[in-house]
C-alpha cells in the first residue's frame, strides 16, 4: 500500500549545534500551514551529535522532531546531507517541505528536489495556503523584484520551497509544550560524489548582521554618495545601531550587498528604523515595513515612504541627523551624570 503525502516538514539547520533562526521561523509559519490543512507540523533535525536539540524544536511549535545523528553530518557537505534529507522524505512522505534560503539551504533544496522529482520555488517571500485546492502558494521576487509571482506545484510532492530569512515571524516559546522525538537511521553512504572536508577555517565577522540589528539607520538614493554615508554612520554609533541602505545605494557602490534591505536584499524587524533618503518603493518597504518604529527623512514630502513613517520629517538629511544625532549623545550623556 502507497502512504499518501501528509504533512509539513521543516528541514532544521545548526551549524555547531547552533540552530539558525530562520529554522525557528519556518516551524512556526509551518505550524501555521499545518492548522490550515489538518495536519501535524515536523521538524528534521540532521547532524551528529544533536539530539539534545530536539527537545528546544518542540518548544517552539514542533509536533514532531525526526533527528538524524550521524558521524557522516557533522560538518555540512552536500552529498551526505541530500542523502539523509531524501530518505526521511521517503518514509515520511510529507506534503510540503521547507528550508531556510541560506547558503545552506541554497545548496541542499535543488538536489534533494531532483532526487525527489519534485518542483522547488526558491527565495520564497510569502507562503499561503489555497483555501479551495489546499495547495501551497508561494511567493517570489521576479525580474529583479519588479513583480511578485506566485508560484503553485499542483503535480509532484512534497511541495517545497526555500524561504528567506526575516519574513516569517518566530512563535514564542513554550516550555510546557508536549511532541514526538524520533531517531531516524538514514542509511548514509559514502560514493563518488561525497567529498572530504580537510580543514575548517573560521572567520569571526565584527559587522552585526542587519536582520539581527535592534535598531537600523538606512540611506538610500537620496544621500547623494558614499562620502554621505557619514551621516547615517555618525547616529548608527550614537543610538548603538547599524547602517543599512536601499537596492539604489548598494548598486551604487555606496554599501555591500549583504547591508540591503528589501526584496532582493533582506527582510528586517528591527525595533527602530531610519529611512534616511528614500523613497520608499514598495520593492524596499516591503523588506522593512513590519518594523517596530519607521522615522522616514526625506526632502519630498510626497515620497510614498511616508505612508509606511510611523514619523516623517521633511528636510535636509545633512542638517537633520547632525542635530539628531548631537541631541541623542547629550541625552547620553547627561543620563551618565
Amino acid at each position: 500500500m502507497i502512504k499518501a503525502n501528509h504533512g509539513v516538514f521543516v528541514f532544521v539547520q545548526q551549524v555547531d549545534k547552533t540552530i539558525t533562526n530562520v529554522s525557528y521561523e519556518l516551524i512556526g509559519k509551518g505550524k501555521e500551514i499545518a492548522q490550515e490543512l489538518g495536519t501535524k507540523v515536523s521538524a528534521l533535525l540532521v547532524g551528529s551529535g544533536i539530539k539534545d536539540l530536539a527537545e528546544e524544536l518542540v518548544e517552539y511549535g514542533a509536533d514532531r522532531v525526526i533527528v538524524i545523528d550521524d558521524e557522516a553530518l557533522e560538518t555540512y557537505t552536500v552529498e551526505p546531507y541530500t542523502q539523509a534529507v531524501t530518505a526521511a522524505v521517503k518514509e515520511y512522505k510529507p506534503e510540503i517541505l521547507l528550508m531556510g534560503a541560506t547558503a545552506i539551504g541554497r545548496d541542499l533544496a535543488p538536489r534533494v528536489a531532483a532526487r525527489l522529482h519534485t518542483g522547488l520555488t526558491a527565495d520564497c517571500t510569502g507562503l499561503e495556503v489555497d483555501k479551495e485546492k489546499k495547495g501551497l502558494l508561494m511567493t517570489r521576487p521576479a525580474f529583479g523584484g519588479n513583480i511578485m509571482a506566485t508560484i503553485e506545484c499542483p503535480d509532484y510532492r512534497p511541495q517545497m520551497a526555500t524561504v528567506r530569512p526575516g519574513v516569517m515571524v518566530k512563535r514564542l516559546r513554550d516550555k510546557e509544550a508536549h511532541g514526538e522525538i524520533v531517531l531516524f537511521d538514514a542509511g548514509i553512504k559514502k560514493n563518488h560524489c561525497c567529498v572530504e572536508v580537510q580543514n575548517v577555517v573560521k572567520h569571526i565577522a565584527h559587522k552585526i548582521d542587519i536582520q539581527d540589528a535592534k535598531i537600523l539607520v538606512s540611506g538610500g538614493r537620496g544621500v547623494g554618495g558614499k562620502e554621505n554615508f557619514k551621516y547615517p554612520y555618525d547616529l548608527a554609533e550614537a543610538v548603538g545601531g547599524t547602517v543599512s541602505g536601499s537596492r539604489a545605494a548598494v548598486d551604487s557602490g555606496w554599501l555591500e550587498k549583504d547591508e540591503q534591505v528589501g526584496q532582493t536584499g533582506k527582510t528586517v524587524r528591527p525595533g527602530l528604523y531610519f529611512a534616511v533618503g528614500i523613497s520608499g518603493a514598495i520593492q524596499h518597504v516591503a523588506g522593512m515595513e513590519d518594523s517596530d518604529y519607521i522615522i522616514a527623512i526625506n526632502k519630498d514630502g510626497l515620497a510614498p515612504i511616508f505612508n509606511v513613517a510611523d514619523v516623517g520629517i521633511v528636510g535636509d538629511f545633512k542638517k537633520i541627523l547632525p542635530e539628531l544625532t548631537k541631541a541623542v549623545l547629550a541625552e547620553k550623556s547627561s543620563q551618565k551624570q
